[in-house]
């Protein structure tokens, strides 16, 4: 009996808590880039936002805060001005207490 409650006991501390966010290798990602701003590295940058935001799984299932900014002004500065915006104003819909502060990056970014 004793070796059964061992045996769960070992499986439970085995699994760590289920993350809210998957990340999706952003961490390395962000890193990289912020190092050595290349477009290489921008393309792959862009390529884990647009993952994050189509295959979010975690405890959530929503995007990390922030995400949506960090991705709609990085659209924004290599062109895709239109994409951008839509990326700042959907952060604002899913984490309405940023509109302070994204509405203001709005604001300078449409003078």
């Amino acid at each position: 009996m004793k070796w059964i409650f061992a045996a769960a006991l070992l499986l439970c501390a085995c699994t760590g808590p289920e993350s809210l966010y998957s990340w999706h290798n952003y961490d390395n990602a962000i890193y990289k880039y912020n190092k050595r701003q290349t477009e290489e590295l921008q393309a792959k940058l862009l390529d884990t936002y647009r993952r994050m935001t189509e295959y979010q799984g975690g405890k959530r299932g929503a995007v990390p805060p922030g995400l949506y900014a960090e991705y709609g002004y990085l659209l924004y500065k290599t062109g895709k001005k239109d994409e951008g915006l839509s990326f700042l104003r959907q952060e604002i819909k899913l984490y309405p207490e940023s509109e302070r502060y994204i509405s203001r990056i709005i604001k300078q970014i449409e003078k």
